[in-house]
């Protein structure tokens, strides 16, 4: 385990499932059920003591093909809500965890020379062989049977009841029946290797060391008063480069002992049936068949950087247990485990994914300032942020926002941003949101309202939808556009309020067509569905249909490339005279010039398709037309699929060679989206689920990037800022709940400085509306929250 679990002082447990606490009635078949548990890890061992001291009339044992005393790793790092469902499930087994943890608050980072300690974390650990031995004679005592040394039998389903499999990541009977539990195992690009040190850290230390090989980073943290956990961990050409490949099991020890000897203070560290490896994301779509059950990293595994792994198997076996107790049968049983623990699970694992992927690409941060690193590795995995960690350690929090340059009492997100001739007062973007609410592509009082109210709503820049070039690059019949000098018209009444009515917010245009994805439905009436009547012909960069139902569009001649080119060109003028602040060229989500981007949907073979630079080239022409009409001192951005989300769409890798050839033609930010592209795509949702896409653009190419994609919450919108992994964050369905959201955030953040601007008649709400006693003592923080 390494990373930042939380552990809660008694009096503020957790809510971890529970399961019952007394022995049940005895069951009613003529012989106790059987129950087979295949692996003696803590999972395995601890369903076993639940289920039999739940029914102790049940035959429970526990096969497991190691001696007793075999286990990989060293310390095992559980939090106080999995501590909490413990205590309730079985006091026994609690109160011999509670002799032997031993616990601390503060982690360390160390890199480049800087050494910074945050604190009010509160981790609590213990050796994993105590652990099992804590779990070994809980189980005898309740006269479980265990079987070591010992392979389960291949039979166990058929001579027993209930087959629990704990048999870890390599699970046999899982493999056994891929075909039934489907598993996708996930190998990732870095090796590591579970060492100890004996002398316990004060901290959980994180230390980076720039070899002439790479990066290498230690994960260190104690156990027990004199011993630690050390992992030592490299991307895989680092590994090989450093001449691991060559080593012995010593002379790997020794290297990496001299390697992080400040950190381990010239000692030396010692190894234990460890190897390096490397680490394997397991998920399956079915975790139970028949009468046999997956459990703990059988059924999934959570990388090692959030300490996750030992905590979710034996959250897995609490709600095994309960279940198994609540539901009158045995499928429902199962059924109900899987319901109740794979949401839990999955959001572990996209923390868990994002923690590891941080790492992996660790050497895009290292010059980052230093308190800014610290904290970003702090909220690698989005599940500390930047008002918990705040509340845990406002001295480290407060060091690194001065260091960022917030003024003090300034939240990140309320500090400047300048793109060109045009300086944003905060951070925060309405994302450009299709209305679908026009009439012949003209703008009206709804948008007026619309686009109004969120300029009222304190935010720095809000964006128009996607503003169409022309009448057949629309996407419905009720998108806007900007094709002709009415629409042009009707767009200035629209800027001109904002300018008027709201100083310091800037309004941006969004300029794009349609494609292969046109002339279809209201989005509420059947999204990417074709119009029953009234269709118009659609072009493409290639004749490809959307969908089945879809229209074929035609594939652009040389010819129809230059007048879409011109179209847009034109729009851009009207844009400039209508009094947008910003311009976008929209070249995500499947429309025309993103469908020049992908290999999925660009299969010209003329100079316009084939290699990544082609499929740039009629963007990147329609990017300096505009450029060359669009008034120098005002920004332009451009929107793009940063992954189309399918096998053989645009990669990570394509989207930052993307980013950085429209940084070259001079476009001041990308606007980093991801998918819409082709139909069959299949995306990973989740919260701040685009960030990293953005993240990585930003640190490889310089260019300022805006952030979407799930960021919901100003403490996102904070954390996001201030580890640097944006410049920008564009809110697009908080803003539809909340027009005012930008207002709100800093009200309820107790901001009222500069970046905020209320309008004159809002401004007596600008205080929070009190509720209850306004002199009521404010709640102590507790560790965890």
């Amino acid at each position: 385990m390494a990373g930042t679990v939380t552990v809660t002082p008694p009096g503020a447990r957790g809510t971890a499932r529970q399961a019952p606490t007394d022995p049940q009635p005895p069951t009613t078949p003529s012989h106790p059920p059987r129950i087979a548990i295949i692996g003696g890890g803590p999972g395995g061992l601890y369903a076993a003591a639940l289920l039999k001291r739940l029914a102790p009339d049940r035959e429970v044992t526990v096969w497991e093909r190691n001696a007793p005393d075999t286990t990989f790793g060293f310390g095992v790092v559980l939090s106080d809500e999995t501590l909490g469902g413990i205590e309730h499930a079985d006091p026994v087994v609690y109160a011999a965890l509670q002799q032997d943890f031993i616990r601390w608050d503060d982690i360390d980072i160390v890199h480049r020379g800087t050494h910074h300690t945050s604190g009010g974390h509160g981790f609590a650990a213990l050796g994993r062989k105590r652990l099992l031995e804590i779990l070994h004679t809980r189980c005898r005592d309740l006269g479980v049977h265990l079987r070591f040394r010992t392979e389960a039998p291949p039979d166990l389903a058929d001579t027993h009841d209930l087959v629990i499999a704990a048999d870890g990541v390599n699970s046999t009977t899982r493999e056994s029946r891929r075909q039934l539990f489907r598993p996708h195992v996930t190998t990732h690009r870095c090796r590591y290797i579970w060492l100890a040190a004996d002398f316990a850290f004060d901290a959980f230390r994180f230390e980076i060391a720039e070899t002439e090989h790479g990066v290498m980073q230690l994960h260190g943290y104690p156990y027990a008063p004199d011993a630690s956990t050390v992992i030592v961990e490299m991307r895989e050409e680092v590994w090989q480069a450093a001449g691991f490949a060559e080593l012995d099991a010593q002379e790997s020890l020794d290297r990496c002992a001299k390697i992080f000897t400040d950190a381990l203070g010239g000692r030396p560290l010692r190894s234990n049936n460890s190897a390096w490896t490397t680490f394997r994301t397991v998920v399956n779509a079915h975790w139970s068949h028949g009468n046999t059950v997956l459990l703990g990293d059988a059924a999934h595994t959570a990388h090692f950087s959030i300490g996750s792994g030992t905590k979710l198997a034996v959250e897995d076996a609490l709600a095994l247990a309960a279940c198994l107790e609540e539901q009158p049968d045995l499928p429902t049983a199962l059924q109900a485990y899987e319901d109740e623990r794979k949401p839990v699970v999955a959001s572990t694992q996209r923390a868990a994914r994002a923690s590891l992927e941080w790492f992996e690409n660790l050497g895009r941060y290292l010059d980052q300032p230093p308190h800014q690193f610290a904290f970003n590795l702090l909220t690698r995995s989005r599940r500390v942020t930047h008002d918990n960690l705040r509340l845990r350690d406002a001295h480290f929090t407060g060091a690194v926002e001065r260091e960022f340059g917030c003024p003090p009492g300034t939240p990140p997100m309320f500090t400047p941003f300048r793109l060109r001739g045009l300086t944003l007062r905060n951070r925060v973007v309405v994302s450009p949101m299709d209305m679908y609410s026009a009439t012949d592509g003209l703008p009206g009082d709804f948008h007026l309202v619309h686009l109004g109210a969120r300029a009222l709503g304190g935010a720095a820049l809000v964006m128009t939808e996607m503003v169409c070039v022309s009448e057949e690059g629309r996407i419905t019949p009720g998108c806007t556009g900007l094709y002709n000098g009415k629409q042009a018209e009707a767009w200035k009444r629209i800027t001109d309020f904002v300018h008027a009515q709201t100083p310091g917010t800037a309004i941006g245009v969004q300029l794009g067509h349609s494609g292969r994805k046109g002339s279809t439905k209201l989005m509420w009436d059947g999204m990417d569905e074709p119009l029953p009547d009234g269709n118009w012909p659609l072009v493409a960069a290639s004749a490809l249909p959307y969908a089945p139902a879809n229209q074929t569009p035609r594939e652009l001649t040389r010819a129809q490339l230059t007048d879409i080119r011109e179209q847009f060109t034109a729009a851009a003028w009207r844009a400039a005279r209508a009094g947008f602040d910003l311009l976008e060229l929209h070249c995500a989500h499947g429309y025309l010039l993103s469908g020049f981007l992908s290999p999925l949907t660009n299969h010209r073979t003329d100079a316009y398709g084939g290699t990544l630079a082609k499929r740039l080239r009629f963007p990147l022409e329609v990017f300096d037309a505009i450029r060359g009409v669009w008034p120098d001192e005002r920004p332009m951005t451009v929107r793009i699929s940063a992954t189309d989300w399918a096998d053989g769409g645009t990669s990570a890798e394509d989207a930052v060679e993307i980013a950085r050839a429209f940084a070259a033609h001079g476009a001041d930010a990308i606007d980093v989206s991801t998918g819409q592209v082709v139909a069959e795509e299949r995306p990973e949702f989740g919260r701040s689920y685009q960030t990293p896409f953005a993240d990585r653009i930003r640190h490889e190419t310089g260019i300022p990037v805006i952030a979407v994609g799930a960021i919901s919450s100003w403490d996102d919108v904070n954390s996001l800022i201030l580890a640097g992994r944006t410049d920008l964050c564009a809110l697009a369905r908080p803003h539809l709940y909340d027009p005012h959201w930008t207002l709100h955030a800093a009200a309820e953040q107790g901001y009222d400085g500069p970046g905020v601007t209320w309008p004159a008649p809002y401004r007596a709400g600008s205080r929070r509306p009190q509720t209850g006693r306004t002199d009521a003592p404010k709640p102590r923080l507790t560790l965890g929250t």
